[in-house]
């Protein structure tokens, strides 16, 4: 089972598979340097990066990701300020400090190697980190395999079903499972996914994690309406959405207010957020980075503008939103670089709307009616960012995602939850899709928007 621990994790920008993905499996290499007592043989390190990872790389942070990993840093807990730092030293000052433990020497042209032409055999996210001793002997050797949504893999375990050590009590696989738990046991998909939590840990600690994954959200969303300047990355994209929250703060007192206002906040929810995430701030995968500012900022909307709106429905809607996203991370993908884009703001759009549904009383049939149609208006979408940036079309995306997250919660809710096309039908679907797709329309900057920029 995905828990709400594995899908919504936090971390810093720009993308959850190429930033902190790579951060984790280099920071798994250095663990397991010091765990078989050869830190101190250590003389230097290489990255090599492949496919996506090569393709994208420089624009996503890959390089920078992997030096903070080596570095001793995790997603999680780096301060974005110290990880430029850091990142800014290693490669100014010739050195790099080794799980936080050991100072060795650091040669960013030598060490960190872009490889676009390699064979990715187990999947287009993959890395090799080697290490050397002072003969040029290799010290440790692993391959892993970035897989989206932050998760990492070793190469070898691609593919490998594993199994869960402990038993829950609901355990499903599809969205028929979930229908069929609840009808059998009366609980909500959010009860099932929080008694399957249980199995693993306290209500406390979920409870916890819960709060602090929507405070996280809605602070990001607070220093992306607070923040201004330019984006980095040389397309000098500029932040917009403070000035777009001041637009709609001066006119939220006119007689002469849009219908479609509320919209518009929701964008700059959005917004807001993959500005953050652009900047390497600290947001949530949900269940990406690229997709990080859907989930957010329906949530937001539910916050703001729902009646009724409380803790207990922010906690209803971030089980529901797992137990979506579990199902496309266990039966398709959710990796940009495996599926397109549809593997990311396609699958938050379908969580986002599972989730607002749940937090206003959807039932369970309604709620995966949601979750299906927030995805089926997806399908097909690539992922092709300009300059290998996480910025354009990836910013505006999202908000389009997160106003389709609304509307598929409404037309849901407005229904009695039977529909033609059901969301494991629809899974299938963004995975063959996603198989047929041209790899230049996955996440590798080699086509579409990405190409025909410079033509325009």
């Amino acid at each position: 089972m995905i828990s709400v621990f594995e899908l919504f994790k936090i971390g810093i920008g720009p993308s959850s598979s190429h930033t902190v993905g790579p951060m984790r499996a280099a920071h798994a290499f250095v663990d397991g340097i010091v765990a078989a007592g050869r830190l101190d043989a250590v003389d230097r390190v290489e990255v090599a990066l492949y496919g996506s990872l090569a393709w994208t790389g420089k624009g996503h942070g890959t390089d920078r990701a992997a030096i903070l990993g080596l570095s001793g840093m995790e997603p999680a807990t780096v301060d974005p300020d110290e990880a430029d730092a850091a990142f800014a030293a290693a490669g100014a000052g010739g050195s790099l400090h080794l799980g936080g433990r050991r100072r060795i020497g650091f040669d960013y042209g030598r060490d960190i190697l872009f490889d676009g032409h390699a064979e990715t055999p187990k999947h287009p996210n993959t890395m090799a980190l080697a290490a050397f001793d002072t003969d040029g002997t290799v010290v440790a050797h692993e391959r892993w395999c970035s897989v989206g949504g932050g998760f990492v893999v070793p190469e070898a375990e691609v593919g490998v079903a594993v199994e869960n050590p402990v038993s829950v009590p609901h355990p499903f696989r599809s969205g028929r499972d979930l229908l069929h738990i609840g009808a059998a046991t009366g609980r909500t998909i959010a009860e099932i996914v929080l008694e399957n939590e249980r199995a693993l840990r306290p209500d406390a600690e979920i409870d916890a994690h819960l709060d602090a994954i929507a405070t996280v959200m809605m602070a990001c969303i607070d220093r992306g309406v607070a923040t201004t300047g330019e984006l980095p990355g040389g397309l000098k994209v500029k932040r917009r959405a403070k000035s777009i929250r001041d637009r709609l703060l001066a006119r939220s007192h006119a007689n002469d207010r849009a219908a479609h206002e509320v919209m518009d906040w929701v964008s700059v929810y959005a917004i807001a957020v993959n500005e953050e995430n652009a900047a390497g701030g600290r947001v949530v995968t949900a269940p990406t980075n690229g997709a990080a500012g859907v989930v957010p900022a329906t949530l937001r909307y539910y916050l703001d503008h729902c009646a009724g709106a409380g803790p207990e429905g922010v906690r209803t809607f971030l089980l529901t939103a797992t137990a979506i996203g579990g199902l496309f991370k266990m039966n398709a993908s959710i990796s940009g670089a495996e599926v397109g884009c549809q593997g990311e703001v396609g699958v938050a759009c379908s969580m986002a709307a599972a989730g607002l549904c749940a937090a206003l009383g959807g039932t369970n049939e309604q709620v995966e009616n949601a979750a299906e149609i927030g995805m089926e208006h997806h399908l097909g979408m690539t992922c092709d960012p300009i300059a290998g940036l996480v910025q354009v079309p990836c910013i505006e995306r999202n908000a389009f995602g997160a106003i389709s997250a609304v509307n598929a919660a409404s037309l849901a809710l407005h229904g009695d939850g039977t529909h033609v096309v059901s969301l494991d039908k629809v899974i299938v679907t963004m995975r063959e899709t996603g198989r047929d797709m041209a790899s230049k329309y996955k996440e590798t900057s080699l086509g579409g928007l990405a190409v025909n920029l410079p033509e325009c």
